[in-house]
C-alpha cells in the first residue's frame, strides 16, 4: 500500500510539473505576441504576464504539498 502513495505522490508532482510548463509557455507566446501587435502596451502587457506566470507556478507547490500529505498517510 505504501507504494501507490508514492506512485500517487510522483503522478501529482509530475503532472503538477508538466501543466505549469505548458500554462507557462502559453502565457510568455501569448504576450510576446501582443507585445508585437502593439508594442506600446508592452507595460500593461509584461505586467498581467507576471502575474499568471505567479499564478501558474502556485500549481506545483501545491501539488508538492498534495504529494507531501499523500506520502505520510
Amino acid at each position: 500500500m505504501a507504494g501507490m502513495g508514492l506512485l500517487a505522490a510522483a503522478i501529482a508532482v509530475g503532472l503538477g510539473a508538466l501543466g505549469a510548463g505548458i500554462g507557462n509557455g502559453l502565457i510568455v507566446s501569448k504576450t510576446v505576441e501582443g507585445i508585437a501587435r502593439q508594442p506600446e502596451a508592452r507595460g500593461v502587457l509584461q505586467t498581467t504576464m507576471f502575474i499568471g506566470v505567479a499564478l501558474v507556478e502556485a500549481l506545483p507547490i501545491i501539488a508538492t504539498v498534495i504529494a507531501f500529505i499523500v506520502m505520510n498517510k
